[in-house]
């Protein structure tokens, strides 16, 4: 998955071609009268909560915005879709859209999900699963050494190979 949507990060041009546009664009599901009660002096994201258990919806979420009766603006994640919920308190108003799916988008959010921020047991268990492959990778790498070492008849390949490796990953460095 991370080298997916690595791929689809460094090639956005090549999307961008296929999809016609390097943003994804959202797509209006409903708008509404929203009539909460918050309580007084409430949070944006107090109020962003209270939206989205009201609309059945709760899960990861960031909210922008919200602040001097400014609009709020709630982004609902989800493994293969975003939504942008809007609400403005001046007039009550509340927005759902959908952000079309497309796969680079996808992988995108996927690369960049958060695990342990949130207090959702999915949002969780990503971060697990994240941490567990971080372990696999180190693991891999420890124990490729270490048969390197002890494989005394093919450690001077070996050598040559770590060498080139090395001297990739600096190149791919300077790249950056």
């Amino acid at each position: 998955m991370y080298a997916l949507s690595t791929m689809a990060m460094n090639h956005r041009h090549f999307f961008q071609e296929y999809y016609g546009d390097s943003k994804t664009p959202f797509h209006l599901e409903s708008e509404t009268t929203y009539n909460g009660i918050f309580p007084d002096n409430a949070k944006p994201n107090t109020i962003a909560q209270q939206i989205l258990l009201d609309l059945n919806m709760d899960g990861t979420h960031y909210v922008r915005g919200g602040r001097n009766g400014k609009p709020i603006t709630i982004w609902r994640e989800a493994p293969l879709w975003m939504k942008r919920i809007t609400y403005t308190p001046d007039n009550n108003n509340l927005r759902i859209e959908r952000q079309e799916s497309r796969m680079p988008t996808i992988l995108e959010e996927l690369h960049r999900r958060k695990g342990f921020e949130q207090d959702y047991l999915l949002a969780d268990l990503w971060g697990v699963i994240v941490d567990l492959v971080i372990a696999a990778m180190v693991f891999w790498v420890l124990s490729g050494l270490w048969m390197w070492w002890e494989l005394k008849i093919t450690r001077q390949w070996g050598g040559w190979f770590m060498i080139a490796g090395a001297l990739l990953f600096a190149l791919f460095i300077a790249t950056i």
